[in-house]
């Protein structure tokens, strides 16, 4: 079975990532490292531990990683993701102290070197622990198989969620995308261009009524629905995350291309954006693979019968 580090920062997309990735029965999580982003680090450590119980998966071990980005002030999205960062949907839960104390980064350079060539990243929230790994450690590099990041905003100026060009993942450390970007890893960027095709409206979620996680999935996601009508004028949660994880279990459900890409990180206007050119007018070598097409609809009822499923 695949040999899987999931890096969270568990906000609401992140918690059904993870329930996906764990009920299709495909992946061998490792471990799952946080990251501070969403919320903070206390809080991203907390709902991880949470779902995992819910699941009944609490043999999984968490990690604990950047309390903040490389450079910047940390910037949170309880507008999205409510106070807790999870809905307070799982609010009178009870969980044991942690118990895992080994640094995040430190595990991601344990295990690449332990797993050398088998080992995937899926990282669903900012980059600073793959960023702090590399800089411990720059051979793991050539250790780690690949790198699928959840994050960017590539061809649909305008349309970003932090900046009009930037993506949140990418924009809460830049600094430190441009390091994993720039590594030599074999990186995939699940980005924004697709993500936000991938909707889970109250109809799908009424599909899972009378299941384990119909409950929770309805009340952890009332406030992102809410944001999402607000904003966008669309009643539904975007399956950023679980898209990520969907893309490591069947690769048709995105086509990718693989082109140059850059992160601007001096720019006020621009923080965060990830640049692509398309046109090779740097001459450089291509380093990221993007997505520029993804089959939504059978993404997402996929990801509704695994659910269906538990």
């Amino acid at each position: 079975m695949n040999k899987v580090i999931l890096d969270v920062d568990t906000g609401v997309d992140d918690a059904l990532a993870i329930i996906y990735g764990i009920e299709s029965k495909k992946i061998d999580f490792l471990g799952i490292t946080t990251v501070s982003g969403n919320v903070p680090l206390d809080m991203t450590e907390k709902n991880t531990r949470k779902v995992l119980k819910l699941i009944g998966r609490e043999d999984i071990n968490v990690y604990p990683g950047a309390d903040r980005p490389l450079l910047r002030e940390a910037e949170y999205e309880y507008r999205v993701h409510g106070s807790d960062g999870i809905g307070n949907a799982l609010d009178d839960m009870e969980i044991e102290h942690a118990k895992e104390e080994q640094f995040a980064p430190d595990f991601i350079v344990e295990q690449a070197k332990k797993y050398k060539g088998e080992l995937t990243l899926i990282m669903v929230g900012p980059l600073t622990n793959l960023a702090l790994a590399l800089r411990k450690e720059p051979k793991i590099a050539g250790w780690i198989k690949e790198v699928i990041v959840m994050g960017g905003l590539v061809s649909k100026a305008g349309k970003g969620n932090s900046l009009p060009n930037s993506e949140f993942n990418i924009y809460a450390d830049a600094e430190a995308a441009a390091i994993v970007f720039h590594s030599g890893l074999e990186v995939t960027l699940v980005s924004l261009d697709v993500t936000l095709q991938t909707y889970m409206k109250l109809e799908h979620i009424e599909e899972l009524k009378g299941t384990k996680y119909y409950d929770f999935v309805l009340n952890s996601t009332e406030v992102f629905r809410s944001f999402s009508k607000k904003r966008y004028g669309t009643n539904g949660c975007a399956l950023h995350d679980p898209l990520t994880i969907g893309y490591f279990l069947d690769r048709s459900y995105i086509e990718t291309e693989k082109y140059f890409v850059d992160v601007e990180t001096l720019s006020s206007l621009g923080y965060g954006q990830t640049i692509c050119d398309f046109r090779n007018l740097w001459e450089k070598e291509p380093n990221v693979n993007i997505c520029v097409n993804v089959d939504a609809e059978r993404f997402i009822q996929d990801f509704i019968n695994i659910l269906k499923q538990a």
